[in-house]
């Protein structure tokens, strides 16, 4: 294991690696160095010590894996109660693209029990083959024996690359995938391309959306990503389309885990969930205070649409995590989508700037959101939504 020491006797307190360490993760006790607990091992301050006091231990690098090995596109299909996620769809719409450029198969692995079913939709979808793991075992979503399954498939079968979606089960179960596998991941990516060498491109926003990233992983395999729900096109099924489906064991071992599902809880404040909504109405600083939700949602109901939110409104408590729209929320697409006291960061544009129309309601003539918006109306929401509404109500019955 790799590690990090400082050799006190030839420590003299010279503070030279303590601005050197970007995370703060150096201090000075009694005149000698001292290496806390969030050091990242990222070696910055061995350079800058001229005494050699710190001396830092890497793991011995592993041979270098036969690339020409691998194979094939994957995507790791989720799946709830016997309920396919849209974004599984998705990801097949792109990985047949990326399977198609490099000119290799696109599979699919489905885990669950009494899930066979599915596997022929996600054939119609753009799989070649799927991967079944169907076991009572497996019925709930568990961290450690679904990733188990998961990296075992992996090892045996070799892909190239491995997609999931950004999901809250994604975001749980890949990174421990990609570490059994010993290879990179890249979370949240907007952008998936093939390069000259065939190589992953993996496009991701970083530092608050304010720069796009692009990431390759040319020496570990699978290339690994996670892509949010809404960002890549679904093909359209082919129930005609042919595909091999394999019904794969595992061992008893892979299916053991030190937690338990006790029961879902549904978010009973969401009538309509807003990742797969035609119509978001969304508020947020500018609602003042919980209470002025019910404008929004007095609107939404109207359209028969769902109610979104802003970080801001999130953080402040006025409504639950679910109805977050942005980059560290869900990522939608709607037919309409109605901000209201919405400024505009980018962060919460990452989210929905991909809405066919956009309405904006503020009143601040020179808010961001305006610039975005196909429709932008200056005013105090507190009239305008009210009055909005009723007129929906009288036009559309």
């Amino acid at each position: 294991m790799s590690s990090i020491e400082v050799i006190r006797d030839r420590c003299v307190g010279c503070e030279l690696c303590v601005p050197a360490c970007l995370y703060d993760a150096i201090e000075m006790r009694d005149g000698i160095a001292v290496i806390k607990d969030n050091c990242t091992l990222c070696g910055a301050c061995v350079e800058p010590c001229k005494f050699d006091a710190i001396i830092l231990r890497l793991d011995a690098q592993r041979e270098p894996l036969p690339l020409d090995d691998y194979h094939g596109v994957w995507v790791v299909a989720e799946q709830r109660g016997g309920e396919m996620h849209g974004v599984s769809y998705e990801l097949l719409g792109k990985g047949r693209e990326l399977a198609d450029t490099i000119e290799t198969s696109l599979s699919a692995v489905l885990i669950g029990a009494g899930v066979e079913g599915l596997a022929q939709d996600l054939i119609a979808h753009g799989a070649d083959t799927v991967h079944v793991v169907d076991d009572p075992t497996l019925a709930h979503y568990l961290d450690e024996p679904y990733a188990a399954v998961v990296a075992s498939l992996i090892e045996e079968h070799k892909p190239e690359i491995v997609l999931t979606g950004a999901t809250s089960i994604g975001r749980s179960l890949i990174p421990r995938v990609a570490i059994r596998a010993r290879t990179g991941l890249t979370a949240d990516c907007t952008g998936l391309a093939i390069d000259d060498e065939g190589l992953l491109l993996q496009t991701r926003p970083a530092f608050g959306g304010n720069i796009m990233a692009t990431i390759v992983c040319p020496n570990h395999r699978p290339q690994m990503a996670t892509v949010r729900h809404k960002v890549m096109k679904a093909l359209p099924p082919d129930a005609s389309r042919k595909g091999e489906i394999v019904k794969a064991k595992v061992g008893s071992d892979l299916l053991a885990s030190r937690s338990e599902f006790v029961e879902f809880v549904k978010d009973l404040t969401q009538t309509v969930n807003i990742a797969e909504a035609d119509v978001i109405v969304s508020g947020g600083r500018g609602l003042g205070g919980p209470e002025n939700f019910k404008l929004v949602e007095d609107l939404a109901s109207v359209m028969g649409g769902a109610v979104g939110a802003s970080r801001a409104a999130v953080d402040a408590g006025w409504i639950p995590y679910s109805h977050q729209v942005g980059q560290t929320g869900k990522t939608v697409q709607p037919k309409l989508y109605v901000a209201c006291g919405i400024s505009g960061a980018v962060q919460h544009l990452a989210g929905m700037q991909s809405s066919k129309v956009i309405v904006a309601i503020n009143k601040d003539p020179d808010a961001p959101i305006l610039k975005t918006a196909t429709f932008g109306v200056v005013g105090d929401l507190f009239e305008v939504l009210p009055a909005l509404t009723k007129r929906l109500e009288k036009e559309l019955g």
